[in-house]
């Protein structure tokens, strides 16, 4: 196997809307421009959610003002209903991500609302979207558990991904909110929603809870899948999930990638001084095994 892996970049968004401090605007910045810098091509750059709700997403417009967008690079960001999506249209996005889940019960305690009911809510941000020339990606969450409902099935995962997809997602992030996925589960249900939608429109999203994230990517390349979120230093959690770890570390990525014969475009020395150096900022040790099997010995 060889060949182009595309890397979606979370840590800046889904990383750090699930860590505890609140990351002032100039550090939110230059941590996407680092990331951009390091050769990702699609760096997820905010949310434009309530500060209500999510304190650590306060002043995404002005994160999208201030970044020097490079070329070539998508800065996508999460819009969860119309207000959202106005919001990112007035911050030049260029792509915009909806998120739903293939649980009932976490979108209830998630979002306040079915999954029927949610799938309605994005409609009119989708076709908006489209009318207007912002890609859309689609996030699925609980694809392979669900911290209240325990198993979740996979016909479900494949019904929840081809309406989004039917809806006009460009791409559905199938996401492993909670990490129990094991890369047997990740095969049958990669191939579940490949015989609803194509396997080209999949990308895996999955946080390493248990320590199977790097085992499940490969999995799912054997499936077909070719773009993966990541996130620098493992930022991030599952907020609804006890004991939940964050996605699985970019830098934990590349390194398995590239030594495997694999393309990402990024340079992994500069993946792991941006995963030292946020999580200074952070004031907690880096999360990837990678960069901490780098750093140096004091």
């Amino acid at each position: 196997m060889s060949g182009q892996i595309s890397i979606v970049e979370v840590g800046p968004r889904d990383g750090l809307q699930n860590e505890k401090q609140i990351i002032d605007v100039e550090t939110k910045v230059a941590l996407v421009e680092r990331l951009a810098s390091a050769g990702l091509k699609s760096v997820e750059a905010g949310a434009f959610v309530s500060p209500k709700w999510v304190p650590q997403m306060a002043a995404s417009d002005e994160v999208m003002a201030k970044i020097k967008r490079a070329p070539g690079v998508s800065y996508p960001v999460l819009t969860p209903n119309m207000r959202g999506f106005e919001g990112a249209r007035d911050a030049n996005a260029d792509t915009v991500a909806v998120f739903g889940a293939a649980s009932e019960s976490f979108s209830q305690k998630n979002i306040n609302c079915s999954i029927e009911e949610s799938l309605e809510r994005f409609r009119p941000v989708i076709d908006a979207a489209k009318a207007d020339g912002i890609r859309v990606r689609g996030y699925v969450s609980c694809v392979l558990g669900c911290p209240y409902e325990g198993d979740v099935p996979v016909a479900q995962v494949a019904r929840v991904s081809k309406a989004l997809f039917e809806m006009g997602c460009c791409e559905i992030s199938l996401g492993d909110t909670i990490g129990v996925g094991t890369p047997t589960r990740t095969k049958d249900m990669i191939r579940a929603v490949a015989d609803e939608i194509p396997v080209d429109a999949l990308a895996g999203h999955f946080h390493d809870t248990y320590g199977q994230a790097l085992a499940n990517i490969w999995a799912a390349m054997d499936e077909g899948v070719k773009t993966f979120d990541t996130s620098v230093s493992g930022l991030g959690g599952c907020p609804y999930a006890k004991g939940a770890s964050g996605n699985v570390a970019t830098e934990d990525v590349v390194y398995s990638l590239h030594d495997s014969g694999f393309e990402t475009g990024a340079s992994l020395n500069a993946l792991i001084e941006t995963s030292i150096w946020i999580s200074e900022k952070l004031g907690r040790a880096p999360q990837s095994k990678v960069t901490l099997a780098r750093m140096p010995k004091d």
